[in-house]
């Protein structure tokens, strides 16, 4: 599991919820399956030919997907479960989750998520994910996965994620400085990015 500072709270988006953030896009199981299935194909092939090099890539693939997946999950919860503290005051704001979200960093494409928090004219676009295959790059900076946070209409308020592996605990998102230095996530830089929706 994830750890970080922050208890990503899960908003209520069940068939019975009311909540106007509850706006769910479709294609991540139908993605996740054939993602799922070329890799068991792939181990398959690697096992009938007597590949133990590759049977290990593949393991240690696998476990790396986990942890991003986990990650993926628990950054996009968190800042729809601040939105849902907002929302709940009275904020008014609208949600849309795109599964199976592909977005360019640099050169590189990601696969993974996309949070839109709505209010008004006001938008707050969250993306994380990584690449899935080969051709769709590397996530730079010894990464396992990348967000983005941005603000449409106020770029000064955009932030960059990397999910950083650790010897001796679970990977951790910090956030990229624009001088270059990683600061780790806490929730209340998260906080802030939706509050700056009210301002």
């Amino acid at each position: 599991m994830i750890t970080s500072p922050c208890a990503a709270a899960r908003v209520g988006c069940g068939a019975n919820s009311k909540s106007s953030l509850c706006k769910r896009g479709a294609g991540v199981s139908g993605f996740e399956e054939e993602y799922e299935r070329q890799i068991e194909e792939a181990r398959a092939r690697a096992t009938a030919r007597g590949r133990g090099d590759v049977l290990d890539y593949i393991q240690l693939k696998s476990a790396n997907d986990r942890e991003r997946a986990r990650a993926v999950s628990w950054l996009i919860e968190t800042f729809t479960a601040l939105a849902g503290e907002l929302d709940r005051t009275g904020a008014g704001l609208a949600l849309a989750l795109t599964e199976a979200h592909r977005f360019r960093v640099g050169n590189s494409t990601m696969t993974g998520e996309r949070l839109v928090l709505k209010r008004g004219v006001r938008a707050l676009t969250v993306e994380a994910g990584w690449p899935r295959a080969p051709r769709d790059g590397i996530v730079r900076g010894g990464g396992l996965a990348c967000a983005r946070v941005g603000h449409f209409g106020d770029r000064k308020g955009d932030e960059e994620l990397l999910l950083v592996p650790s010897d001796t605990d679970t990977p951790r998102w910090h956030f990229v400085e624009k001088s270059g230095a990683r600061t780790e996530l806490q929730e209340e830089r998260l906080r802030r990015h939706v509050v700056r929706l009210l301002d």
